[in-house]
């Protein structure tokens, strides 16, 4: 029962990774923070002690969060805190002032050895600090050999994200038990499908002649009478283009009785290389101005 509550309440591993990078983000606007505080004085004034100073920052942080709330800043904000693994009760137990205090001396006193034995062997360049140097980066890669074994661990089962938590037997558990959602799906299936629905007919609209089908369907609901192509037919069908339903601008004619603007069928021919008369279905052979006989003045008189 109790390995079952563990395996219900258990953080989840991108919860921890998260955890880990908001620390990090914490660190480092505290420190930009902090050297804002020093931007008027003289450059380089940090630089001589930033090992120590930035530890001292560490360790205020540490004492005001893992110290006395058993969390990271990261891991309060997702509700996640440390558990003593070491505990045999299944009860929540927190970490111990130890574990606290060697977590401490790991992480801030680690970084600040690491950063202050950098400086050192690179302002001094004598032989005689040649094989301490290279034992000490000996030992760093080793280390960090260790951080990615662990991390391959961590993938796998989901426990101790660091190897500071597994050497100190500290994980992460959540604060507060959390319920089972229950997250219904209908709203999220029914925007799944228009939205797949509506890129669907995106891509299938432009494959259509939505022109040429306006005029099959106009030709199926209208029954054609005949085609006169006499002069007067053209006059007086003349009135408006067949397109724009406006008064003709630069009169055009495909052939049929039916008078187009200019720019209305050439666009429409540009567009569409089979493109018909909307109202009679006459294919476009080609695009010729109104005759001369037919003067526009005897159109508007009709």
């Amino acid at each position: 029962m109790a390995a079952r509550e563990e395996s219900a309440n258990r953080v989840l591993r991108i919860s921890q990774l998260d955890a880990l990078e908001l620390n990090k983000a914490l660190e480092q606007l505290v420190w930009s923070q902090f050297t804002q505080c020093f931007h008027g004085f003289q450059p380089g004034l940090l630089a001589r002690f930033e090992p120590e100073v930035k530890a001292f920052l560490w360790l205020f942080l540490w004492r005001f969060t893992v110290y006395s709330k058993n969390a990271t800043v990261g891991q309060s904000v997702l509700n996640i805190q440390y558990k003593n693994d070491f505990s045999p009760n299944f009860k929540y137990q927190p970490p111990s002032e130890n574990q606290k205090l060697w977590f401490a001396v790991c992480t801030i006193g680690g970084r600040w050895l690491e950063e202050r034995c950098y400086d050192f062997f690179r302002s001094r360049r004598l032989a005689s600090f040649g094989k301490v140097k290279k034992g000490m980066n000996f030992v760093v890669g080793l280390f960090k050999l260790c951080e990615l074994m662990n991390f391959l661990i961590f993938l796998q089962r989901g426990k101790f994200a660091t190897l500071t938590e597994r050497l100190l037997g500290i994980h992460s558990v959540f604060c507060k038990p959390q319920s089972v959602r229950e997250v219904g799906f209908e709203y999220m299936n029914r925007e799944l499908l228009w939205h797949g629905f509506a890129e669907f007919l995106i891509f299938l609209l432009p494959l259509f002649n939505i022109q040429k089908l306006k005029a099959k369907l106009s030709s199926w609901c209208i029954p054609l009478t005949g085609a006169p192509s006499s002069d007067s037919t053209l006059a007086s069908s003349g009135k408006e283009c067949a397109l724009c339903g406006e008064w003709p601008t630069m009169p055009h004619t495909l052939g049929c009785e039916h008078i187009f603007c200019y720019y209305c069928v050439k666009s429409s021919f540009l567009f569409d290389m089979y493109f018909t008369c909307p109202k009679c279905g006459t294919e476009v052979h080609s695009v010729q101005p109104l005759k001369s006989g037919i003067e526009m003045s005897e159109v508007n008189a009709l």
